[in-house]
């Protein structure tokens, strides 16, 4: 939304006292992100903007006076990187759930609907976040499909990317996950650099693990971010090497605690906070970015810095003009907290208006519309059991170990259990089979696996949520149980379920897209709950069984990935066999 120039004149008219403004906030403790302290003044807002800031101001004019008597005013809190499809629900939805939290822009990553329906789901996606009370900006995603080591639902290249980079609410090209073609200094993925830089953009990064002379390959194509660091040396290699440092905390990746050390004024803008996936009962139960604000704090940074992570530094990063400050002609979104170590907000304006008091939205939100092109998108192939077999063999098999709370994970070598010439699951050894069905009527192909760390002892656990391809991902111990949860999604249009004994034990429809579903947060949190408690009844010991399920097809983050195509070695860039070839 565009400031007017009748919006520009009111709050000059406002500043010099010719007008009364919109709302005076008396007696507060501004939270300067520039000076980093605490400034004890007086706050006029004119519209949509903040016209004054000073001690001069104790006695301005207003259509209302709020005396905040001492409490603290932070920026409204900006989430550097988000899916905002990994909430599992709608946009409107996920405001709920953050703006009364002090949260009032996200930059999102769409990445995960392009995958399905391409430039439709991200136009879809785009209306369906207008008119809320939170602003979402939108980095055009650089990798639909993620790898040539998948079948995705859709493909964009340069001419599409370009066109969404014209649009004014695209802030960038989003992050180029293909680091291995990167470090190759193929052109393609070069080029979406050079895209990004003609249209005067951000080229967001995604370099796990990269240290030394990688991520100095990396970062020589001029990408500006990285958001996957894990490590307290991985982040300050990064940080010295000059990239903007994205900070996460999502549900499955937790890195604050690690990276905390790094969050010290010195480094100026050059750190952002991030939560990157966040499900349902996370936004409730610790919310979005501000519990990033909390949790830094709580960990030892100062609250100032702290805020200026979550508002400011990203404002700048993205070039967004007029946010992330509390400043004479900066866009009026702020918060009046209640406690400012807790980031306790007692109301939140946004644009000049309040949108949200003591963690309520005081203001209507727009219903969702679901489009054609994001329905109705899982289109399995004719399944049965023996499907799913995989003829045994004499070597060591790849298992992919899962770790918890990481996207990374492990390659190990394990001898296959075998039965009747086949590789079967065996709970006794933590052993189950992994599964990725190409999920949009291309070719039908069945990508099999071994998974270890699950800890499932019965039945089968699948999702239609299968970064980034979002084919079918299964795990399970019976292939019955792995084709009855692929059936079942497929006649929900997409979703989460778990299966034992032929029985549904718990489920719930992700119809947009496979991906989202419009009901509300509550709702869906309560059955993903549901979700979770008959997968510990199932024997499963790892935490957030279906996020990390979900990931397990990544092609792009160390070390061993399962697509529809088959395993991945994601160092080689390559596919390779179940079977460890004889030395």
């Amino acid at each position: 939304m565009s400031i007017s120039l009748s919006d520009l004149q009111y709050a000059v008219d406002a500043a010099m006292g010719r007008r009364p403004g919109t709302l005076l906030l008396k007696n507060a403790r501004l939270v300067n992100v520039f000076s980093l302290k605490l400034q004890p003044t007086h706050i006029l807002l004119a519209g949509p903007l903040v016209a004054a800031v000073g001690p001069e101001y104790a006695g301005a004019e207003a259509q209302e006076v709020l005396d905040l008597e001492g409490r603290a005013v932070a920026p409204g809190l900006i989430d550097g990187h988000v899916h905002l499809e990994s909430s599992l629900v709608s946009p409107a939805e996920y405001a709920r759930g953050v703006v009364p939290r002090g949260v009032t822009g996200v930059v999102t990553d769409p990445h995960e609907i392009a995958n399905v329906a391409g430039v439709a789901g991200i136009e879809w996606l785009m209306e369906a976040s207008e008119g809320l009370p939170l602003e979402v900006w939108v980095t055009v995603p650089s990798s639909v499909p993620s790898t040539l080591l998948e079948t995705s639902g859709a493909m964009l290249g340069l001419a599409e990317m370009e066109r969404l980079l014209a649009h004014p609410r695209v802030v960038g090209v989003a992050e180029l996950m293909s680091f291995p073609a990167i470090l190759a200094a193929e052109g393609g993925e070069l080029e979406k650099v050079r895209l990004a830089e003609r249209f005067r953009k951000s080229p967001e990064g995604h370099a796990p693990t990269l240290t030394g002379r990688p991520l100095q390959g990396y970062l020589a194509t001029g990408i500006a971010s990285d958001h996957e660091s894990t490590t307290l040396e991985e982040g300050r290699a990064k940080l010295e090497a000059g990239c903007f440092l994205m900070v996460r905390e999502g549900s499955t990746t937790r890195n604050l605690e690690a990276l905390a050390p790094l969050l010290r004024p010195e480094h100026a803008e050059r750190i952002g906070l991030v939560t990157d996936d966040r499900l349902p009962s996370d936004l409730l139960r610790e919310g979005g970015v501000d519990f990033l604000v909390r949790k830094a704090i709580a960990l030892g940074a100062d609250p100032a810095y702290a805020i200026r992570a979550g508002s400011w530094n990203t404002a700048r990063h993205y070039r967004l003009p007029r946010r992330g400050v509390v400043a004479p002609g900066f866009q009026a979104d702020l918060v009046v907290l209640e406690d400012l170590p807790t980031f306790a907000a007692a109301r939140v304006y946004q644009r000049g208006r309040l949108v949200a008091e003591q963690g309520r939205l005081r203001v209507e939100l727009p219903r969702t519309r679901v489009s054609a092109a994001v329905a109705r998108t899982v289109r399995l192939p004719k399944l049965t059991p023996r499907d799913l077999r995989i003829p045994a063999f004499a070597g060591k098999a790849r298992v992919v170990r899962a770790i918890p709370q990481q996207v990374l994970t492990a390659e190990e070598r394990l001898e296959p259990t075998l039965q009747n010439g086949e590789v079967v699951a065996d709970p006794a050894r933590d052993l189950a089979k992994l599964v990725c069905l190409e999920r949009y009527g291309k070719n039908g192909q069945i990508g099999k696996g071994l998974v270890t760390a699950f800890g499932l002892k019965r039945g089968a656990l699948a999702c239609t949520v299968g970064h980034d391809h979002h084919n079918l991902m299964a795990v399970g111990v019976s292939d019955a149980d792995i084709v009855l949860a692929a059936k079942r999604l497929e006649a929900l249009g997409g979703g989460m379920i778990a299966v034992a004994d032929g029985e549904v034990l718990a489920e719930l429809a992700l119809p947009i897209a496979g991906l989202m579903t419009d009901e509300p947060l509550e709702a869906v949190s309560a059955r993903m709950e549901a979700l979770e408690a008959a997968a510990r009844q199932l024997g499963v010991t790892l935490p957030d069984p279906y996020m990390a399920l979900s990931f397990l097809g990544l092609a792009v983050i160390p070390e061993l990935r399962l697509t529809d195509r088959g395993l991945v070695d994601v160092h080689k860039g390559a596919l390779v066999p179940l079977e460890v070839e004889p030395v």
